[in-house]
C-alpha cells in the first residue's frame, strides 16, 4: 500500500484502505502555517474550496479530513489568497499547474484502470505519463527499502505539538504514586556502606543529603561505583580496599571533582544538584534531565522561600514522564498520529549503518566473554546507560547496565576478582538465580522490538521502571539492528 501527502484519520501516518467501493476517511495537512488555508482538488471538481482547521495546539499545521475512494487525485492548498502545493510530497503537472498527488488503494494494478480517461464515473481530469506516475509513487523520497513509507513531517509536527502541549500543562505532581519510598543517604555514610545498601534495597539512584547544611546536595548512583572500582584497579590508586570501609561519600565526590573533572570521555561531573519542584511542568523536568545528561531529578518541595525544611518527594526520570505520555495518548491515538508508525520510518535511535556508508557508525556491542573491565570502560567513554551483549552472528543474549555493578556487593565480591579477568557472563550471573541460564531475559533488564513495531510498543517498553534502551532486532535470529533510548524518543518528541 501506498499514500502519499495524506494521514489516515484512523491509521495515524498512513491513508487507511476499506474494501470495495466504501470511502476512507483521509486527512490533509498543510504545515506552513497562514490565516486562512483551503483544501481543493480533483475530488472536489476543483470547484469548491474545503476550509482546513488548525490543530489544536499547533495554530501553524492546518487539516482537513475527506472521504475519498480509492484511486488517483489532484490536490492544492489555497493559502491566504494564494494557490499553494506541498514541496515535499509527490508532484506532477497538470491542467492546474503543479499539483500534489494521493494515491490511494489497496492493489497497485488498480493504477491503471483509475489513470484510464475512459473509467465510468471518474471525476478527475488529469494528463498524467502513467510510467512516470508509477515510479514517483515507488521510488519517493519517503520510500523504504522494506516497503515503509517514511512518516511524514506533518505528522511529525503535530505530534510534537501534541506532545509539548501537554507536558506544558502537567506538572511534577503527576509523577507522584500514591504510595512508596524514597531512600537518601547522608553524606558522611562510608562509600562501602551505601554500595552495599543500594544493592540490599535494590535501587540505582539515592539522593544525598548533608545534615549540616540541611539541603540535598547531589546524588550517589552506578557510575561513582565504576569510578570507584575502576581506581581500585589502577596501579598507584590513591583509595585502597581497606579505605573502602572509612572513605565518605563526601570525600569521594570532592575527590572525583578533582580527578575526573578534566577528561573522562563524555562525563563531566555535576557542579550543584540539578532538582525540580512538584510545580515544574513535565517539559521542564524533562528538559532538566536531558540538558544536564543525568537519569534522574529529585522532586523537592520547600514550604519555605529561602529553600529551607526540603522534603524529597520522588526521584523523577524519563521513563515515569514518559509513561504518563502513554497513558494519555494511548487511547486516542489520532491526536498523536505516529503512535502507530513502524519505528524504522521514524527519525529515531541508531542503527546499523547500511553497506557502503561511510558515515555509518557501528552500534556498541559486547561479546559474553568479553572482559567485566571493557564494558565499564564503553559505559564511561561512550556515555550510554547499557551495552547489548551478542553471539557471534550479533543476536541479542542480554545487556549490562550500569546498575547491574551493584551485583558485585553480593558477598563482597569486588575484593576478591579483578575487573579485566571477569567476564561479563560471571557479572551477569552474580544478579540471577544460580539456576538461571545466561541469555535468559530476566525480568524487565532486556528490552527487545522490531523495526515494524509501532513507536507506541516500543515507548511502552521504554516507560518500564528501569529500562533505558530497547534493543531492535531482526524478527527470529534476534540479530541487533538498532537502538532505541529513553533520550532519543525524548529529543525527537521535544525537537531538541
Amino acid at each position: 500500500m501506498f499514500s502519499h501527502g495524506a494521514d489516515s484519520a484512523h491509521d495515524a501516518g498512513g491513508v487507511g484502505v476499506s474494501s470495495g467501493g466504501a470511502t476512507v476517511p483521509t486527512r490533509f495537512v498543510w504545515p506552513y502555517g497562514g490565516k486562512r488555508v483551503f483544501l481543493s482538488g480533483s475530488f472536489t471538481r476543483w470547484s469548491e474550496h474545503l476550509p482546513m482547521s488548525p490543530v489544536e495546539g499547533c495554530p501553524t499545521v492546518f487539516q482537513a479530513i475527506c472521504s475519498l475512494s480509492p484511486g488517483v487525485y489532484q490536490y492544492k492548498f489555497f493559502v491566504d489568497g494564494e494557490w499553494r502545493h506541498d514541496e515535499r510530497q509527490p508532484t506532477i503537472t497538470g491542467d492546474y499547474g503543479v499539483v500534489n498527488t494521493l494515491y490511494l488503494t489497496r492493489d497497485i494494478n488498480q493504477i491503471n484502470t483509475v489513470l484510464s480517461p475512459s473509467t465510468p464515473g471518474s471525476r478527475m481530469n488529469m494528463d498524467v505519463d502513467n510510467e512516470n506516475f508509477q515510479r514517483t509513487v515507488s521510488l519517493s523520497d519517503g520510500a523504504l527499502q522494506d516497503g515503509h513509507q517514511r512518516v511524514s513531517e506533518a505528522s511529525i509536527q503535530i505530534s510534537r505539538c501534541q506532545v509539548s502541549e501537554y507536558l506544558s500543562l502537567h506538572t511534577g505532581y503527576d509523577l507522584l504514586p500514591d504510595s512508596g519510598k524514597v531512600i537518601a543517604l547522608d553524606i558522611n555514610l562510608p562509600v562501602k556502606q551505601s554500595f552495599h545498601i543500594l544493592h540490599e534495597q535494590g535501587i540505582p539512584v539515592a539522593p544525598l543529603w548533608d545534615s549540616y547544611r540541611g539541603q540535598f546536595v547531589g546524588l550517589l548512583s552506578p557510575l561513582d561505583f565504576i569510578l570507584i572500582l575502576r581506581e581500585l584497579e589502577t596501579h598507584g590508586s590513591n583509595l585502597t580496599e581497606e579505605q573502602l570501609e572509612t572513605h565518605t561519600i563526601s570525600a569521594w565526590k570532592e575527590a572525583k571533582r578533582q580527578t575526573y573533572g578534566r577528561n573522562e570521555g563524555q562525563w563531566r561531573p555535576q557542579q550543584h544538584l540539578v532538582h525540580a519542584t512538584p510545580y515544574d511542568s513535565l517539559r521542564d523536568i524533562a528538559l532538566k534531565i536531558l540538558q544536564n545528561g543525568i537519569s534522574t531529578v529529585p522532586v523537592i518541595y520547600s514550604p519555605s522561600s529561602d529553600g529551607s525544611f526540603p522534603q524529597l518527594l520522588h526521584l523523577a526520570s524519563l521513563s515515569g514522564i514518559l509513561k504518563c505520555i502513554c497513558r494519555y495518548f494511548k487511547n486516542s491515538t489520532g491526536n498523536l498520529p505516529i503512535l502507530n508508525q513502524p519505528v524504522c520510518t521514524i527519525p529515531l535511535g541508531s542503527w546499523l549503518p547500511k553497506i557502503g556508508d561511510p558515515n555509518g557508525r557501528p552500534l556498541v556491542m559486547l561479546r559474553p566473554n568479553a572482559s567485566l573491565s571493557s564494558a565499564l570502560n564503553l559505559l564511561v567513554q561512550a556515555g550510554v546507560s547499557s551495552i547489548p551483549i551478542v553471539d557471534e552472528n550479533d543476536s541479542l543474549l542480554d545487556t549490562y547496565s550500569r546498575s547491574d555493578i551493584t551485583a558485585l556487593a553480593k558477598d563482597k565480591v569486588y575484593t576478591r576478582v579483578r575487573l579485566d579477568e571477569m567476564t561479563i557472563n560471571q557479572a551477569l550471573q552474580l544478579g540471577q538465580d544460580a539456576n538461571t541460564p545466561f541469555g535468559f531475559f530476566n525480568g524487565q533488564r532486556c528490552q527487545m522490538c522490531l523495526r515494524s513495531d509501532p513507536l507506541l510498543k516500543v515507548m511502552e517498553r521504554l516507560a518500564n521502571p528501569g529500562v533505558r534502551r530497547v534493543f531492535i532486532v531482526e524478527a527470529g535470529s534476534k540479530r541487533v539492528e538498532g537502538i532505541i533510548s529513553l533520550s532519543d524518543i525524548f529529543k525527537f518528541l521535544l525537537s531538541l
